[in-house]
């Protein structure tokens, strides 16, 4: 499930998005129109606030860095490089896979370990709201990064035999993209350097990037629905001396239903 919220200044660093802005008006913006400097990216596909400002950020950015304080910024840059050059690693090394073995069959195993240890390390993106370093919801940053982290140790870790689905592929490759975009903009802004096309992409490629992130996290838990069902994986079944049940092939079946409206919900604070 994918992350949205950016924060506001060059300081803010947490993942879930939040664009600020209006109801959802999908138009490609350009990045000095008016509506782009009011919207906030996100990542998935869903993006949140790695650690630098969107919103005036020209006029904003070197103020609020200097009430972020030099460590805190430090930091946050130190965290934006290192979570862009992860990223970059991830696909620099799904393109050689796919180049030597021209098939996506095994690609999940050749990189889960990078995936695995990049994703779980934006939980820091918690941390950042909860001490106050990025102005960020510490509960829509929450539900973005957990949502990430769900897909990453609970489907696709878990049951491997969906592992070679094309539906792992397809949110493998948007989140890629999204990251990549997302942590470099975040970068070059606490450098107060922002290169024309990374804002532009960071502004404009989640159109596309978004409902390809969704679409594929969807398709991915719904094949992993026999194998849940049939296994009863994560269930608990009474008795027992609790006295409690949990059923996970009904919990990824109420996940799946509550996608499609949470996902409008967050795209709507997007933008």
């Amino acid at each position: 499930m994918g992350r949205l919220t950016e924060a506001a200044a060059a300081g803010s660093g947490a993942w879930a998005a939040g664009w600020a802005g209006s109801p959802p008006t999908l138009l490609l913006l350009s990045p000095t129109s008016p509506g782009c400097a009011a919207t906030m990216a996100s990542s998935d596909e869903d993006g949140t606030n790695g650690g630098a400002s969107e919103a005036g950020e020209d006029r904003e950015a070197p103020g609020k860095r200097r009430r972020l304080g030099f460590l805190a910024t430090a930091w946050l840059t130190f965290y934006n490089i290192a979570m862009t050059a992860g990223w970059l690693v991830l696909a620099i090394a799904m393109v050689r896979f796919y180049m030597e073995k021209g098939t996506h069959r095994g690609l999940y195993k050749s990189i889960q370990k990078t995936l695995k240890f990049f994703q779980t390390f934006a939980l820091l993106e918690i941390v950042h709201c909860l001490i106050g370093i990025v102005p960020t919801s510490v509960l829509v940053t929450g539900v973005q990064v957990s949502s990430r982290i769900f897909m990453v140790w609970l489907i696709t870790h878990s049951i491997k035999p969906i592992q070679n689905e094309e539906s792992v592929v397809l949110f493998l490759v948007a989140w890629t993209v999204t990251e990549i975009t997302r942590y470099s903009f975040y970068t070059f802004s606490l450098l107060d350097h922002l290169p024309y096309f990374i804002k532009w992409a960071r502004y404009n490629f989640f159109i596309i990037l978004y409902p390809v992130g969704v679409a594929g996290e969807l398709l991915t838990i719904y094949a992993a629905l026999p194998y849940v069902k049939k296994t009863g994986m994560f269930s608990i079944r009474l008795p027992n001396k609790y006295n409690v049940s949990f059923d996970y092939y009904y919990f990824l079946l109420i996940t799946m239903a509550s996608y499609i409206p949470c996902k409008y919900i967050l795209i709507s604070t997007l933008i």
